[in-house]
């Protein structure tokens, strides 16, 4: 008895020592991945551009906010994180980062005191960013953005996930190599993977998450790599696989979507009105050309191709018998039909293809038919607004239904659309209705 007490002693003082070293031995910043010369200077706007790719604004800017200020809730898990001021003021914001703490915000996730940033920091991918986008970053927060005083809400999660130094075992366990490495013997595939893998941060929302929230796939080595994933109770489409976008999409089609919004299928809707808004429709035109040949390439499809065959469904007998039932106006047709022809026919059609560019197709939507209804319910509420952009600046909006329908009725609307033509998707609640309509109420 006594030798089993002696090694549960000297088990717990080896916990404690342990837990000592990871609270408060300092975390070894990364390496930058390539050498520069002291004197490095970035191109004239590559900072900017950079800081548009890897959309820095959408997060790090509260609704109404200061640029950069911070302040905007990011929805998790365990509860609201709030962005940070990255602006330079030196006193609440990074004005006093050097470029080693920046580049360890970028790719360790660690503050210059040695404080862990959640994940919501999507650090995973920032920390493949090259050294020359790392320095371009920094000049141009350092001295193209105007510094701003306020300080930001705290975020302050329970127990114990505020327990910040437990993020250094995640990040153990979470975190690849730094630094972007080819995968292909082709200038523009390599370029669209890494501003997909780095910049742009795709697998943070459209790869599913692990037992421990990592992403599960963060390059096309991985299998379920851009899978698939949730983002604030919304489905994050899959972008690889046999019924992706990008794999039934045309090159046009695709490229489109990213820097207008909108294409002759579908439209952006949550947050992804903000990925094209502030960052994809400032992507040059090489870098669009790459992203989407990159999409592509992993569907195994061509960079380009003249036609692709419009997704129209399975072709069985439901495409035809939901088309027929809306077209006869019969009154006696149950509720969920008769409340599209009300709200939604005159949009979207009675065959749920909507109107190339303008207004999205219902049939075969990703949105409609996602394994979770939030992102439809959410729409359906409270409407949609597409981001205004250079080649397509009209903001076109969807209205909210949310004053006029009950939830039972939301639930009997959004059941018909997921079930009808070639949708096969679960039916909808009302009391998934009640939760959504409560919780966006309340933001």
């Amino acid at each position: 008895m006594k030798t089993f007490i002696k090694i549960v002693a000297a088990l717990a003082v080896l916990g404690v020592v342990a837990l000592g070293l990871i609270i408060f031995v300092p975390v070894s910043k990364t390496a930058p991945v390539a050498l520069l010369s002291t004197d490095y200077q970035a191109p004239e706007g590559h900072g900017k551009y950079v800081m548009r790719l890897a959309d820095c604004k959408a997060c790090h800017t509260a609704k109404d906010g200061k640029p950069f200020a911070g302040g905007r809730p990011i929805e998790s898990p365990f509860g609201t994180i709030w962005s940070t001021n990255i602006t330079p003021a030196p006193e609440n914001g990074i004005g006093n980062y050097s470029l080693d703490d920046f580049r360890a915000a970028l790719y360790d996730g660690v503050e210059p005191d040695g404080t862990h940033l959640y994940p919501a920091m999507p650090y995973e991918n920032y920390r493949k960013m090259s050294e020359e986008d790392v320095r371009a970053l920094y000049d141009f927060f350092m001295h193209d953005v105007t510094p701003v005083a306020e300080k930001a809400p705290e975020t302050d999660l329970s127990f114990p996930f505020n327990q910040r130094w437990g993020i250094r075992l995640w990040d153990w366990l979470a975190l690849g190599d730094a630094g972007h490495k080819s995968l292909y013997d082709d200038a523009v595939l390599d370029r669209g993977a890494y501003l997909i893998d780095s910049l742009g941060h795709c697998a943070a929302c459209h790869s599913p998450r692990n037992a421990i929230f990592a992403q599960e796939g963060n390059t096309a080595k991985d299998s379920n790599y851009l899978s698939g994933g949730v983002i604030g109770g919304w489905s994050a489409p899959s972008l690889h696989g046999a019924n992706s976008a990008p794999a039934k999409w045309t090159a046009k089609d695709l490229a489109d979507y990213l820097s207008t919004g909108r294409n002759s299928h579908s439209a952006v809707a949550g947050e992804m009105t903000q990925v094209v808004g502030e960052s994809l429709q400032h992507a040059t035109d090489e870098d669009l050309h790459a992203i989407v040949s990159y999409l592509r390439h992993i569907n195994g499809k061509p960079k380009t191709d003249a036609v692709a065959q419009k997704d129209v469904g399975d072709g069985t007998n439901a495409v035809d018998a939901t088309t027929t039932l809306l077209a006869s106006a019969d009154p006696s047709m149950p509720l969920g039909p008769r409340l599209y022809l009300d709200n939604c026919n005159a949009c979207h059609f009675v065959n749920g293809k909507g109107a190339d560019g303008v207004f999205p197709e219902i049939d075969g939507n990703s949105l409609v038919t996602a394994d979770t209804s939030a992102g439809l319910i959410d729409v359906i509420l409270n409407g949609a607004v597409l981001p205004s952009t250079e080649k397509r600046p009209a903001r076109l909006a969807m209205p909210d239904f949310g004053h006029r329908l009950s939830d039972e009725e939301v639930a009997e609307l959004a059941t018909f659309v997921r079930q009808g033509w070639s949708n096969k998707a679960t039916p909808v609640t009302a009391a998934e209705v009640a939760d959504i309509r409560q919780k966006t109420a309340q933001k």
